[in-house]
């Protein structure tokens, strides 16, 4: 493994599980501490003590209160003295008709999914300038078209592909690059629970993925380290699929 974040510090949201805890090692394993968001504190520990270094920050907090955000960013400030890469990961599904679904249900994935990328961004975006820092954001696929029963997820996380966008334009001439990563189906805890119920929902998601399969955790996590790196100085505003080739198809069947 390499030492690109050596000395980097590096927060990561929704880190106790899944995408967010792939991220996490993968910038420990790659020199940088990490401090650990979520709102489960068991997960996190378990995470930090499986980084096997004492340059972890365990932060229990919830991405929509932004007396919680602010309580972060604080910390994380006075333990490593800077912030130089933001990971916005947090977030929530929601699946049903759009008829069907509660309203409570909006607002709540529009408060984590949304509201949790506002709040990280705003309080931690002065210290990025200050380190000439990066954003990245974890959007979806499902943020870059729509799918019949995600009407609120589609929502969602298209808000953050195109706020990806919008900051990228915005704080861009001054250095700070912001990127998202849209992931297609990835097997998280997330969303196994889903697939377990509905195993024929999982089979007719994979037969479309050219590759044959979901992404693993750390597949994303690799993606999420390039787009913080100096390999990838050159690229901004990008939402960048990670999704086996999904993307790449006209949705319709196969002609061969």
């Amino acid at each position: 493994m390499s030492s690109r974040f050596e000395g980097k510090i590096v927060v990561v949201t929704g880190a106790g599980t899944g995408i967010g805890a792939a991220t996490a090692r993968r910038f420990h394993a790659e020199g940088a501490a990490v401090v650990l968001s979520g709102r489960r504190k068991a997960k996190l520990a378990e995470v930090g003590q499986s980084l096997g270094s004492d340059r972890y920050l365990i932060q229990a907090s919830d991405v929509s209160d932004v007396k919680d955000v602010e309580q972060l960013t604080a910390n994380t400030v006075r333990r490593f003295g800077r912030i130089d890469v933001l990971v916005n990961n947090a977030g929530v599904g929601a699946r049903g008709g759009f008829l069907d679904l509660p309203v409570e249900e909006w607002h709540r994935v529009f408060a984590i999914n949304v509201g949790g990328v506002f709040n990280m961004t705003r309080s931690i975006l002065p210290h990025l300038i200050e380190t000439k820092g990066t954003v990245i954001n974890v959007s979806s696929l499902s943020g870059l078209g729509g799918d019949r029963g995600l009407n609120f997820y589609n929502a969602a996380k298209g808000a953050v592909s195109n706020l990806t966008r919008s900051l990228a334009a915005e704080f861009g001439p001054i250095g700070i690059r912001i990127n998202a990563v849209c992931p297609s189906i990835t097997f998280t805890e997330l969303n196994m629970p889903t697939f377990e119920r509905f195993p024929e929902l999982l089979r007719r998601q994979l037969e479309r993925i050219p590759l044959g399969r979901a992404a693993q955790p750390e597949e994303v996590a690799s993606v999420i380290a390039f787009l913080a790196s100096d390999d990838a100085s050159f690229v901004n505003g990008v939402n960048l699929p990670v999704d086996g080739g999904l993307d790449a198809s006209t949705g319709h069947a196969s002609f061969l």
